[in-house]
């Protein structure tokens, strides 16, 4: 093959990565909105080493294990930052609801915060 030939194979096979990453988004985000319904942290250590394991698992090459991990600890990131947008964005959503207390944030502040983080699942 050419350059050019390899250069467009490339360029192919990186709208295949961006597809599959956007769909990976979507799913991260169905995630997100399912922890938000059960009160479920979205930072899951235990989870991510599975991603992790699985990650490797597949893995047959060129790319090393470790270098693969680093690409998936950042896919990752990424995905749990759409999670805790999609939590800020019902939890705002809640908040600008007819009948909701204008001033919860208020009471909450003042009861200690009591309950859990969604990014934690740890008390406040």
């Amino acid at each position: 093959m050419t350059l050019e030939e390899l250069r467009e194979r490339i360029d192919a096979l990186d709208r295949q990565l961006v597809e599959l990453l956007s769909e990976r988004a979507r799913a991260a985000k169905m995630v997100g909105h399912l922890k938000a319904a059960t009160s479920l942290p979205v930072y899951e250590p235990a989870r991510e080493k599975i991603v992790y394991e699985n990650v490797r698992a597949a893995n047959k090459g060129p790319l090393p294990d470790i270098e693969l991990t680093h690409i998936y600890e950042r896919i990752i990131d990424v995905m749990r930052a759409l999670q805790r947008d999609e939590l800020a964005s019902e939890r705002n959503a809640q908040a600008a609801a007819p009948g909701h207390a204008a001033d919860a944030p208020r009471l909450q502040q003042e009861s200690g915060g009591a309950g859990k983080t969604p990014e934690t699942g740890k008390e406040k």
